[in-house]
């Protein structure tokens, strides 16, 4: 198996598990998605050794990577990866009492976003956080000339990527049940989104 390497996910790795030790339940089962190289994986399961780590991708490469991590670690709370494209419903039987996604939004299409957050609804309970990285826009405007350059590089890659609008996600959660709670400003001109779950509908029953 060949791990494969991704430079900024070793630069970003710290200042995210900064924002993990203070908004990720103290115990209890992280589900990643997109979790690419298994670099934050095996970085956040070692030093939250009380939660476990689930991670997950659509990529058979990458699901590859990050087995050949979870072997090398051999630790008891970093689980072999599932196989999970989040456009698909339903998604692989997983309990968690919290989700990660880190750079997916921006690199797939906006579908993959309605999924995520749909998914994710079906999966957390009440006050249960969906934990969002990445660049994004605010209220229409780039935060940074680079993140406007890094856009268009996007668009021109694929016309169904591109840095998304917070504006555009909050409504997304209103639909699906994510209250943003917290934008924790991050390096390279990227933002940590701290969702919790809103109170699911009381059921009604029929006269």
């Amino acid at each position: 198996m060949t791990k494969a390497f991704a430079p900024a996910a070793e630069r970003n790795q710290r200042p995210i598990l900064d924002v993990l030790r203070r908004t990720l339940p103290s115990d209890g089962l992280v589900l990643e998605i997109a979790s690419g190289t298994g670099q934050h994986a095996s970085f956040f399961s070692e030093h939250l050794s009380r939660i476990r780590w689930q991670p997950s991708d659509a990529s058979r490469e990458a699901l590859e990577s990050i087995r050949a991590r979870v072997r090398e670690a051999r630790r008891d709370n970093l689980l072999p990866p599932v196989e999970l494209d989040v456009r698909t419903n339903p998604w692989p039987r997983v309990e968690a009492d919290a989700i990660l996604c880190i750079n997916m939004i921006h690199i797939a299409p906006w579908e993959a976003t309605a999924a995520l957050f749909g998914g994710a609804s079906k999966i957390l309970e009440e006050a249960q956080p969906l934990i969002t990285y990445g660049p994004y826009r605010l209220h229409g405007t780039h935060t940074s000339q680079s993140n406007a350059a890094f856009d268009q590089t996007l668009r021109a890659r694929n016309p169904e990527w591109g840095v998304r609008d917070v504006d555009d996600l909050r409504e997304l959660g209103k639909q699906t049940g994510f209250e943003l709670v917290e934008r924790v400003a991050m390096p390279a001109n990227n933002m940590t989104l701290i969702w919790t779950r809103s109170p699911r509908p009381a059921a009604t029953t029929a006269e």
